[in-house]
């Protein structure tokens, strides 16, 4: 059996440790994931995903466990004036009240009883360790923060242990079989004679990936509608990502649970769009908003930021149908549906007569080339377009309607700032998953396995 470095690598290091998390077996966590999820098809390997979740402290949890709980600290101030006490002060008050530690008289800090050993500065320290109670205190005062994700346990199948001993058995027999030791004729050898040369076959003749195959389509069918294709970086700053697309700086999908963030920091736009933008988000959500968090640097989510850059381009309202074919990045576990990279297509139409019918007729036509004749249209909701839909489409071989993206005119509060447009027709729609349907595929990973018997027969016609 033809294995990779990385998979005989694995085998040898659950050999030697037994059933582990990927994270503990000294390899990089996300090779040895993926090699661990080839070795389960090969029947190897066992893999098991199993929720896990930690929490992690916030910088006021940090402060606090450096120089002292604000409650605690607050008993060295007895017979201060409660008028007198600053902010941190303030919320020590109401905490040492609520542990009984001091009461106020005459608008004085009066003391009662020393803390001891304060069990929630515990807490604080070594999560892992707390009670429930503490726990549930410090997530409520936003010490801390609770973080969930998947845990991936390997283990050896008996195949994989027998393949796992032949693989150690040949390396102890013999040397490396060098290019050297091939083309002097020394691997004939009886010491290399373990090795046999396989009978070849001509080199296939090379295709497109099916992927590229699509991209290629995808793009001939938007330039025959008329549109214009959209560039860019696919590392891109939290402003273009979120900001200028009215997402609040507070909504879940900035978490890192669900975006992959980079070091550093990405400049901002002039500063009159960032005025704009920053007005925009006060008004409509209700916030302070942050300069720092919108230089946030990202690998970009969705296209959407590219539609955002193109409209900050536009000069008056021009009348101008775009359309971007790109890969996004989230942070999310990989299984049969989902990637933490695919490709996007997303398109936009900026035209003060466009309508939701016009969209509607573009999706369709779209769609009809490439064979799903039926398509419909449910109500839905998005952060930036107001409507919003869902699209799916008829699969008629599986005789159901399989949920393909999501289309809307984007939100007067995204587009007016930035470009003085309204209204602005857009979708997002995904590549993978069309072309899942088209090929009769259940599984998405299978675009991303290189497995050359698949690459060959199949792909795009």
């Amino acid at each position: 059996m033809i294995l990779h470095r990385t998979e005989k690598e694995l085998l040898k290091a659950l050999e030697r440790i037994g059933k582990s998390g990927v994270e503990g077996l000294g390899l990089n966590p996300d090779s040895a994931r993926r090699a661990a999820f080839w070795l389960q098809e090969k029947g190897l390997a066992k893999v098991e995903e199993r929720e896990s979740s930690g929490f992690s402290r916030t910088p006021e949890c940090e402060k606090y466990i450096k120089d002292g709980f604000p409650e605690v600290n607050l008993l060295w101030k007895d017979g201060s004036m409660v008028s007198e006490l600053d902010g941190e002060g303030k919320i020590g008050l109401q905490w040492a009240k609520r542990n009984g530690w001091i009461e106020v008289v005459d608008g004085k800090v009066k003391k009662l009883k020393e803390p001891g050993d304060y069990s929630l500065a515990k807490a604080a320290a070594s999560p892992e360790k707390a009670a429930k109670a503490d726990l549930e205190i410090l997530l409520k005062r936003k010490l801390l923060k609770e973080e969930r994700g998947k845990e991936t346990i390997v283990s050896l199948t008996e195949a994989g242990k027998k393949e796992a001993k032949g693989i150690g058995e040949i390396k102890e027999e013999i040397g490396e079989l060098t290019s050297q030791i091939i083309t002097s004729g020394a691997w004939k050898n009886a010491e290399f004679r373990p090795y046999a040369i396989a009978p070849t076959k001509d080199a296939p003749i090379g295709k497109a990936h099916p992927i590229t195959k699509m991209t290629q389509k995808v793009r001939r069918v938007f330039e025959d509608l008329g549109f214009e294709e959209m560039e860019g970086n696919m590392v891109e700053s939290a402003f273009w990502n979120f900001d200028a697309l009215f997402q609040p700086q507070d909504h879940p999908a900035r978490e890192m649970a669900d975006t992959f963030y980079l070091e550093g920091e990405e400049e901002l736009p002039e500063k009159e769009i960032v005025e704009k933008v920053k007005k925009a988000h006060e008004k409509g959500w209700k916030y302070k908003w942050s300069e720092g968090e919108a230089k946030r640097r990202v690998l970009r989510t969705h296209t959407t930021a590219l539609s955002a850059r193109y409209l900050n381009k536009l000069k008056g309202n021009e009348g101008k149908k775009y359309f971007a074919i790109g890969r996004v990045f989230r942070n999310e576990a990989t299984d049969f549906k989902h990637l933490a990279e695919f490709h996007q297509v997303e398109g936009i139409v900026a035209w003060d007569k466009a309508t939701l019918r016009d969209l509607f007729g573009l999706i369709k036509e779209f769609y009809s080339r490439f064979g799903f004749e039926k398509v419909r249209f449910r109500p839905s909701y998005f952060p930036y377009t107001e409507p919003s839909v869902e699209v799916e489409v008829f699969y008629e071989e599986r005789k159901e309607w399989m949920e393909i993206g999501g289309a809307g005119i984007l939100r007067p509060e995204m587009t007016k700032p930035i470009c003085e447009v309204y209204p602005v027709l857009a979708w997002g729609l995904s590549l993978e998953r069309p072309l899942m349907l088209m090929e009769g595929l259940k599984d998405i990973r299978t675009f991303y396995r290189n497995d050359l018997d698949w690459l060959r027969g199949e792909g795009v016609k």
